[in-house]
């Protein structure tokens, strides 16, 4: 058989073929006089023991292992453990589906989203911000500690802020401070609405926030927040932090 028929009883393309000789997969076969590969009903069987293992899901490497000439032995292991992997696919498939349930059965997605539901319950106790650059800005990097923190450390940044906005006259306090802080946007660092600025975002942060030990000013984390902001922002947050930590009982500043 020549390498198109072959394909064509097996059911998989001639560049398959050639991928399966390159990963050693499928035996190169002998070549006739004019140089064709001369293909056996041998490598017609193997080629399609192939298909079989590679549509159950197993990768080329595994597949090897199965074709290796004691393997016969492993297929059940091999399989087995294939089956455990699926149905670990299938459970974290169900979660997600769930959550993207409780999403499309919530009353308003926030922009920022997908973020978890206790996020999405402190943005809507907030309240609408797209009149705010600051506070759009301040949401999405929410959302990416929503991301990126521990569960344990997600549940104690968000008790906390949804304990400070949620208090009598605390959204009305976030509102002001985001709009002296985007005030701010063309201000130079020494404008003295930088220190009102800082002083109204203290009144809306709570000191449990600030990390136990102090942060690093040279740190390539803050250096980048910073640099996210304009000058006088910047130097309004750096403040806002200083002040917080000099009310620690500990002190230092970051």
């Amino acid at each position: 058989m020549r390498i198109g028929e072959l394909a064509g009883v097996v059911g998989v393309t001639t560049r398959t073929v050639r991928h399966y000789h390159h990963q050693g997969l499928l035996p190169e076969p002998e070549r006739l006089g004019n140089g064709y590969r001369d293909y056996t009903l041998r490598h017609a069987v193997v080629l399609a023991r192939i298909r079989r293992l590679t549509e159950l899901g197993l990768g080329l490497a595994e597949v090897r292992d199965v074709l290796a000439e004691d393997a016969g032995k492993d297929l059940v292991e091999v399989l087995t453990e294939l089956d455990e992997d699926l149905a670990r696919q299938e459970a974290a498939i169900h979660q997600r589906r769930e959550r993207l349930r409780a999403l499309l059965e919530s009353e308003e997605l926030p922009p920022e989203g997908p973020v978890s539901p206790e996020l999405a319950a402190l943005f809507s106790e907030v309240g609408p911000v797209a009149d705010s650059p600051m506070a759009v800005k301040d949401r999405e990097i929410l959302a990416m500690l929503d991301t990126t923190a521990s569960p344990e450390a997600r549940e104690q940044l968000i008790g906390l802020l949804g304990a400070t906005f949620t208090t009598p006259g605390g959204a009305e306090r976030a509102r002001t401070a985001y709009a002296l802080l985007d005030a701010l946007v063309d201000a130079d660092p020494d404008d003295p609405r930088v220190d009102e600025a800082a002083r109204a975002l203290v009144d809306c942060l709570p000191g449990e926030l600030l990390p136990t030990a102090a942060v690093d000013p040279d740190g390539s984390f803050l250096r980048a927040f910073y640099a996210d902001f304009a000058p006088a922002q910047a130097e309004a947050i750096r403040r806002t932090l200083r002040i917080l930590s000099e009310q620690r009982p500990e002190g230092g500043a970051p």
